[in-house]
């Protein structure tokens, strides 16, 4: 594989404010101020950015792969507003926890997806996200972990086992 720089986002609580509710159409789809701002320059400096994401709304009926697709694309359209470059995936597991899945995070599933579509080594890259399973899942690919204080980000920070950054 070509050594390629890659940033790996959460999408919930990193790049979109997150609700215990669900978010569950594109109107509710809001981002954070500063998130597109940050993915736009990520993407100016010649990164590569992936967006992996847990979508258990899907397997529990609140939303449909449909409106998971209008809210990526509000996510595309207002991102290209801060870059000509768009994000170069994104990936989502629709399944339960209880489903035990392989993708899932904090499985390696969605970075493996990542790994090959993109065709990038992640080791060393960086994955940013807001909550242990982000980390844990960065950890299993010897990815360089970044937690955000936004989302969960601020309640994360107490749990025990949560690596330094």
């Amino acid at each position: 594989m070509q050594k390629k720089k890659i940033v790996v986002l959460d999408r919930d609580g990193v790049i979109n404010f997150d609700s215990d509710a669900y978010v569950k159409s594109a109107d509710e789809w809001v981002p954070i101020p500063g998130s597109l701002e940050a993915i736009g320059r990520l993407k100016e400096a010649g990164y590569l950015v992936a967006v992996a994401t847990n979508q258990s709304g899907i397997g529990r009926g609140y939303i449909t792969l449909d409106v998971l697709s209008q809210m990526h694309n509000k996510f595309r359209s207002m991102l290209s507003d801060y870059s000509e470059k768009e994000v170069d995936l994104i990936v989502y597991c629709p399944h339960l926890p209880e489903d035990e899945c392989d993708c899932r995070k904090p499985k390696p599933g969605l970075l493996d997806q990542i790994s090959r579509q993109l065709d990038v080594d992640l080791e060393s890259s960086w994955m940013i996200g807001d909550s242990l399973k982000d980390l844990q899942s960065a950890l299993g690919r010897k990815m360089q972990p970044a937690l955000v204080r936004t989302g969960k980000g601020g309640a994360t920070e107490k749990e025990e086992g949560v690596p330094d950054n």
